[in-house]
């Protein structure tokens, strides 16, 4: 073998060397996991297709979040491509859309996304549910206007999260349609009742329980082990954040605030929350219907 070629042999081994440890560094940085988990739970109304003009001030409002796993709903006219771009805009490598009709939900990651099942039957927008990092999370959307659907609804949720391991981490997030007993107080005004019966009236709903707000739906959660991580969280000093309506102009008469988005977690990640709240800002308000609900955990790995 001559000088040049030996130059250029080893010029190759070389370079084969730090492409291989490049991409393995890459792969072990997107697969290593953090002690600090953020989660961000969002209806983003409609995919969009309402406020086109918004989806850019979204993604820079995400990027700036940082969060590592996102549960999303009505990603109205999304493909899995769609969602896996805008994943990619605020550096989740990892997306999975629940279906492309309809009122899908979705998730993205920044670590890989496991155990996908996917329910359509017996739900009105469907059922999502992925392992992340050994907690499992589901994607949850409940019935818009019926809480006797939504209560059906969330006793199959439950009896599928029966199913899993007993010592399996888990995560609830979605927009659940329904109240919090937790903000009965919140609600002393009155104003919701007579709105809620005009539009069972009106549209033929189901929303208030022989003339009564329901809480039925999100007792059950509780009664069944979970935590509701924003009203844990509160302070002494805690103002109500109703997670819906927004500022964001939109057609018809929506009612008072009230909390309709939640992040439950299970007995064993209560203790490694740190954060959580409803984000209520001048942009968050004008991003889409709903407000983001954000947690963040502190784990032990």
């Amino acid at each position: 073998m001559n000088k040049s070629v030996k130059i250029r042999t080893a010029a190759i081994i070389v370079l084969c060397t730090f492409f291989f440890y490049s991409c393995n560094s890459e792969k072990n940085k997107v697969n290593q996991k953090s002690d600090n988990l953020k989660i961000i739970s969002y209806n983003v109304w409609y995919g969009f297709t309402e406020v086109p003009e918004r989806k850019k001030a979204w993604i820079a409002w995400m990027n700036g979040q940082q969060p590592d796993i996102v549960s999303l709903q009505e990603l109205n006219e999304y493909t899995h491509q769609k969602l896996a771009e805008d994943a990619k805009s605020y550096g989740h490598a990892y997306s999975v859309l629940l279906k492309e009709d309809g009122f899908p939900t979705g998730i993205t990651s920044r670590y890989p996304i496991e155990d996908i099942y996917r329910i359509k039957e017996g739900f009105h927008h469907g059922l999502l549910r992925v392992k992340i990092q050994d907690i499992y999370y589901y994607v949850i959307h409940l019935h818009p206007s019926n809480w006797e659907i939504r209560k059906n609804e969330i006793d199959q949720i439950l009896k599928d999260v029966e199913g899993l391991p007993s010592n399996a981490g888990v995560i609830l997030a979605g927009d659940f349609n329904n109240l919090s007993p937790l903000d009965s107080e919140f609600y002393a005004h009155g104003r919701l009742e007579p709105f809620f019966d005009e539009m069972d009236k009106k549209n033929k709903d189901v929303n208030l329980n022989q003339g009564n707000l329901d809480y039925s739906v999100i007792q059950e959660v509780m009664d069944f082990g979970f935590t509701d991580l924003d009203a844990k969280m509160r302070g002494s000093s805690y103002a109500f954040t109703g997670s819906f309506p927004t500022l964001i102009e939109k057609e018809g008469e929506h009612g008072d605030q009230r909390r309709l988005d939640y992040i439950f977690a299970s007995k064993n990640l209560v203790d490694k929350v740190t954060k959580a709240n409803v984000i209520s800002t001048d942009t968050t308000q004008i991003l889409s219907d709903h407000l983001p609900v954000v947690v963040e955990l502190r784990l032990d790995y």
